[in-house]
């Protein structure tokens, strides 16, 4: 390392800035750096460094064993931004996220002297456990608590949920109805907030939430009620497998989508842009989101005291406006369900 400093005309800490992928180094020094090192064939030696630090050039990553869209698209993001910066992914996989859970996988990930963990608590139940970690070990919490002061890497959830209220709203709809998430869920209760916020901003008004889990059979529920409901001609579902759920019992209601009610949902799943109709829905950043909490790592790596962390900004998500969607007056007026259609009309 210290030759590769001397070709690059750097010191030595810029070197490991440069291994470590930090942020804090210029493009034109990062070039140089590594230039040097191709000339050199210099390849860290991470036995070596782990028997400097006390710590094996491993990532633990605390993960609840889910097949849940975003949690799981999350994870595979970080294992793929840590595997670029040259480290190894030890993932602990828990059955639950609550405090007892959470401590036996940080004590398995300890006992491998991971260099630093990243855990992924979108629920209330984990972030007890996350004050038990020891303070001298590197963290990122990925969509935990949003009041925790530093330490934590999460989507913006409310600009999510006003992104798609505000989409229906500029659609011409009075009002929009929301399906929730679990409300332990603090993806699930920030997307209530932005809900309500978008359209106590519009002066409309706010219709009870419609409380649900996130799969396909909890918004099948929720649109069978929505289909009893003439006035419900916009909704906005907390991810999409609630949004398709609501879709499928309001055609089995009769129903149209966007010709009678217009959905947007969350998340962008890979098959939100094949149903029919294509889904409006918002789209979180996880690149974005993994690769902020690598570099958070890195940085505690390269300065372990836990003082002065920064307090990260949300990363925004962005609409992806597809046909389900449509202003109120596309089609005529709501029939309650059960009523027959007639030739010409409702």
């Amino acid at each position: 390392m210290a030759d590769v400093a001397q070709l690059a005309g750097v010191s030595h800490q810029t070197v490991s800035r440069v291994l470590n992928e930090h942020p804090n180094v210029r493009e034109q020094t990062r070039l140089r750096v590594r230039a040097a090192m191709e000339q050199l064939g210099y390849r860290p030696n991470r036995a070596a460094r782990a028997l400097v630090t006390g710590r094996s050039q491993t990532v633990g990553i605390v993960a609840q064993n889910t097949a849940l869209y975003g949690p799981t698209s999350i994870l595979t993001a970080v294992e793929r931004v840590v595997s670029r910066v040259g480290f190894a992914v030890g993932v602990a996989s828990v059955p639950v996220l609550d405090r007892a859970s959470i401590a036996d996988a940080v004590a398995r990930l300890l006992d491998q002297h991971v260099a630093g963990i990243v855990v992924i608590a979108p629920v209330v139940s984990a972030n007890e456990a996350l004050d038990d970690v020891p303070d001298d070990l590197p963290m990122a919490v990925i969509d935990g608590d949003p009041a925790r002061p530093s330490r934590l890497v999460t989507v913006d959830q409310q600009l999510g949920a006003r992104l798609a209220t505000r989409c229906l709203l500029a659609a011409g709809h009075e009002t929009v109805w929301h399906v929730s998430g679990p409300p332990d869920w603090f993806d699930s209760a920030e997307r209530v907030v932005g809900w309500r916020q978008a359209l106590v901003d519009a002066g409309a008004e706010v219709p009870p939430v419609l409380a649900a889990d996130w799969s396909l059979g909890a918004g099948f529920e929720a649109g069978q009620l929505l289909a009893r409901m003439p006035e419900a001609r916009a909704v906005f579902a907390a991810n999409d497998h609630l949004a398709l759920g609501v879709m499928k019992a309001l055609r089995q209601a009769g129903l149209s989508v966007p010709g009678d009610v217009s959905i947007v949902g969350f998340d962008d799943i890979p098959e939100a842009g094949y149903v029919s109709p294509p889904l409006t829905t918002v789209r979180p950043d996880f690149e974005a989101v993994a690769e902020q909490a690598v570099r958070l790592l890195l940085a505690q790596l390269d300065d372990p005291s836990p003082d002065g962390l920064p307090r990260l900004a949300p990363i925004p998500p962005s609409l992806v406006e597809r046909e389900s969607v449509a202003p109120p007056g596309r089609a005529a007026p709501r029939r309650r369900a059960g009523v027959a259609r007639r030739s010409g009309g409702r």
